[in-house]
């Protein structure tokens, strides 16, 4: 996987997900961007943020509900650049 650039919307930051981030939340604490979870494993859904612009994948189907446009980044990762808002 090559880098990816994650832009949060509220402020224009720019996070580099590298290879080696299992999931978008180690991205966020790498760069030391609070993110509020609990599991860790997309069950509980409380770091569910919304898509702005771009694709993910997750490892495993999340369990937690989440509306159209909407994600869980402790189980996914993005397919190309993203922009999420929070």
């Amino acid at each position: 996987m090559t880098d990816r650039i994650l832009t949060l919307s509220a402020n224009g930051q720019q996070l580099v997900c590298k290879a080696g981030h299992r999931n978008l939340l180690e991205v966020f604490e790498h760069h030391q961007v609070e993110v509020e979870y609990q599991c860790r494993e997309g069950y509980c859904g409380s770091c569910r943020m919304k898509l702005i612009s771009g694709e993910v994948t997750y490892s495993e189907k999340p369990l937690a509900f989440i509306s159209d446009g909407e994600i869980l980044p402790c189980c996914c990762m993005p397919v190309g650049d993203i922009e999420v808002e929070f």
